[in-house]
């Protein structure tokens, strides 16, 4: 079995390397986009080892960036505390408010040339590492990953593969072929459990999620020691991140050349800007890879599992200091106040008294949070509090009553919205009975030919939530239906080529599969009815010509591809299993989920214009047919398949498709594809229209049926 690689497509510039000739320089750091596009070209090239030497450099590079970054502005601030004593006004004098003024300023600009001055020595050039928003979503959605997985599978370094599939998969769950990968690493011999670790993992976070695992086993001594540690690394890790804030503006919509606020209010947009991004660390630092939502109420937590810890562990001189931290977050919680109560009297109310809590956080933020909540109120810059615990009193009077206005508001649309909905469901169900006559007397509207009496139209695209899509029953019979499955279940036992393969989709599943010729050729060599090969072609063609008739088409829909296949469920392998059968795809496209886009060049089948898939039984379990959304989430419509059932549609991007997980049984279908490019015609129907002829004599002896 190979593992899938489904990477996007990535077109990216590389731009021209300069290097940094200043005297202070020891070395030139790459920039990151151009190892990242360096390593995608070498990918398409095979190229193994360059493509983890330029993305693992890329990787380490971009942290070195932020580091560097963070280090400058932080170490700045330090030397240009605005606090400090301004050089050369001594004594402050009366009136003189515009020398105040030119020494805040000395500092902006002694704190700005400290900054360009760190980053420029450690860096280089300041344009060397401005990195595209294109690139910067790659690096967000961890793709160097995907890339190295494929690098180090291919190099035999299983480790590191399994650690970059694993870190990469972290941030996109949703991926089903890594997921997959993921499975296969955990059958291959050498593999071990702890290569399953997340490369981007922060400390902080590692340490927290540690601490609540030996908390969860009663390990409290193990807990707070890690709980500790995690607290620690927050607050390193806050400052980095609010360091980190105090980059260039962000226009917001903007058109930079048209923004002529004046000095102060420049200033004001800026720093409102940054504060709000200082503010919104508290979130980003409680994110983590595998979780939809951050944490609730994350720093303040720490100090709850810590109390608890250290009061298991019997040292209530922590537990106090922790409780009495936490109630700066929460003062009116009532089971802390209890805790505390109960710790003091342990240890003696008196020591306890003497016990401070931790305040180095909340007073910084709590002023952050003043000042945006005035910007708000003054200027209307909006601010979102990410915080569960700021004191009521920060958020201004009026801001807290039209807040309670909104939230009374809100209350009463979605009560109005509850009665509505009711009142629409009611309605739908007195018109269901009209609507069910109506649908006996509505002909199709997508074709204006009339199919035969024993066909019928089961449900157009109006029904089918699409365009281009159709659903027919009665196509064939099912003595039709089974002796094409007895041919897939013959054609594999003879060397189909699949034979004891997992499906090339699911590694839950067996697969195997015929083509036209390849079940003639069969019959001709006596290794299965050859009438049952005639047969595999006469209802193709039977299929063809009505797709050609209901979709009304000007021009001759040729055949592409057809495939006799059948799919079944490994027993062993259906506990807890998620994946599809099929990924959701399209058949003339190359589907990118992630940004809703289907990229119609090679290597996929451009040509291909329709396709339809003809069932053969029901006697399974999953496998339902499926359309989607171009996120291939979002399920639009789906059709359990019968025998004698057809979905036939449009090949292109408005009709997103997949099978869900055969989780019992083996489900059986014809997938055909046509094209109206006569240039793309299966050869291999001129191949198996010469041989069918030269088998009967130079006449052909079946005949397509006539729609």
């Amino acid at each position: 079995m190979e593992l899938r690689y489904a990477l996007p497509l990535l077109l990216f510039i590389a731009p021209l390397c300069s290097s940094d000739t200043s005297p202070g320089s020891l070395f030139v750091l790459e920039p990151v986009d151009f190892l990242f596009d360096t390593a995608v070209e070498a990918y398409y090239k095979g190229d193994w080892l360059t493509v983890i030497l330029n993305m693992e450099k890329a990787l380490r590079n971009k942290a070195t960036v932020r580091k560097v970054k963070a280090q400058c502005r932080l170490s700045c601030a330090n030397q240009t505390a605005f606090g400090d004593q301004l050089a050369g006004l001594g004594v402050a004098i009366p009136g003189a408010g515009s020398v105040e003024d030119l020494g805040f300023f000395q500092k902006i600009l002694t704190r700005a040339d400290c900054v360009n001055s760190c980053e420029s020595e450690k860096l280089g050039s300041p344009t060397m590492h401005q990195v595209t928003a294109e690139v910067q979503l790659e690096f967000t959605k961890r793709t160097p990953y995907n890339y190295l997985q494929v690098a180090y599978f291919k190099i035999n370094k299983l480790d590191k593969a399994v650690a970059a599939a694993h870190t990469f998969f972290l941030a996109n769950p949703d991926h089903m072929e890594m997921k997959q990968n993921l499975e296969y690493y955990k059958m291959m011999a050498g593999v071990q459990q702890e290569d399953f670790k997340d490369l981007e993992a922060r400390t902080h976070m590692a340490e927290f999620l540690l601490g609540k695992s030996y908390y969860s086993d009663d390990s409290f001594g193990l807990a707070a020691d890690h709980f500790e540690v995690a607290v620690d690394e927050f607050f390193t890790a806050d400052k980095e991140c609010k360091a980190l804030c105090e980059g260039a503006y962000n226009y917001d919509g903007y058109n930079y050349m048209e923004y002529s606020a004046d000095l102060f209010q420049t200033i004001t947009d800026h720093y409102m800007q940054v504060l709000n991004c200082k503010q919104h660390c508290a979130v980003e630092l409680a994110i983590t890879s595998g979780r939809d939502e951050p944490f609730d109420d994350f720093l303040p937590s720490h100090f709850n599992y810590l109390q608890f810890s250290y009061y298991n562990s019997e040292k209530y001189e922590q537990a106090i200091e922790c409780a009495k931290t936490f109630l700066l977050f929460h003062p009116d919680d009532e089971v802390m106040n209890q805790n505390l109560a109960y710790y003091s009297a342990v240890l003696g109310e008196d020591k306890a008294q003497t016990i401070s809590a931790r305040q180095q956080y909340m007073q910084q933020s709590i002023l952050e949070k003043e000042l945006l909540y005035f910007g708000y109120e003054a200027f209307g810059i909006t601010f979102v509090d990410p915080d569960q615990w700021t004191p009521e009193d920060v958020m201004p009077k009026k801001l807290r009553d039209k807040q309670k206005a909104d939230k009374e508001t809100a209350a009463r649309i979605t009560e109005e919205i509850g009665n509505l909905m009711k009142e629409i469901e009611t309605l739908v169900e007195e018109k269901k009975k009209d609507s069910s006559e109506m649908s006996k007397i509505i002909t199709p509207q997508e074709g204006v030919t009339v199919l035969p009496d024993d066909i019928k139209v089961t449900m157009m695209s109006k029904q089918l939530n699409g365009s281009q899509r159709v659903l027919l029953d009665g196509v064939i019979t099912d003595d039709e239906c089974r002796e094409l499955q007895r041919l897939s279940n013959a054609a594999a036992q003879k060397g189909d080529g699949y034979r004891g393969q997992p499906s090339p989709h699911s590694a839950s599943e067996m697969f195997q599969g015929v083509t036209i010729l390849k079940a003639v050729k069969l019959g001709q060599e006596g290794k299965v009815p050859l009438k049952s090969a005639h047969l595999f072609f006469d209802l193709s063609e039977k299929v063809r010509k009505m797709l050609e008739s209901y979709f009304s088409l000007d021009t001759t829909l040729y055949f592409s591809y057809s495939h006799l296949v059948c799919r079944s469920a490994i027993d062993e392998k259906q506990d807890d299993r998620k994946d599809l059968s099929h990924p959701v795809h399209v058949d003339n496209c190359l589907l990118v989920s992630e940004m809703n886009e289907c990229i119609k060049e090679p290597p996929a089948y451009t040509h291909r214009d329709y396709s339809a898939i003809l069932y053969l039984n029901e006697d399974f379990e999953g496998g339902d047919f499926i359309f989607t959304e171009l996120d291939a989430k979002t399920v639009t419509a789906e059709v359990r398949p019968q025998c004698g059932r057809v979905v036939a549609f449009g090949a292109g991007k408005e009709n997103p498709h997949g099978v869900r997980a055969v989780t019992k049984g083996q489900r059986c279908a014809v997938a055909l594809w046509f094209t109206l490019d006569p240039a793309h015609e299966e050869k291999k129907v001129f191949e198996l229209l010469t041989l069918a002829a030269a088998c009967s004599g130079g006449q052909l002896r079946w005949m397509a049926p006539k729609v």
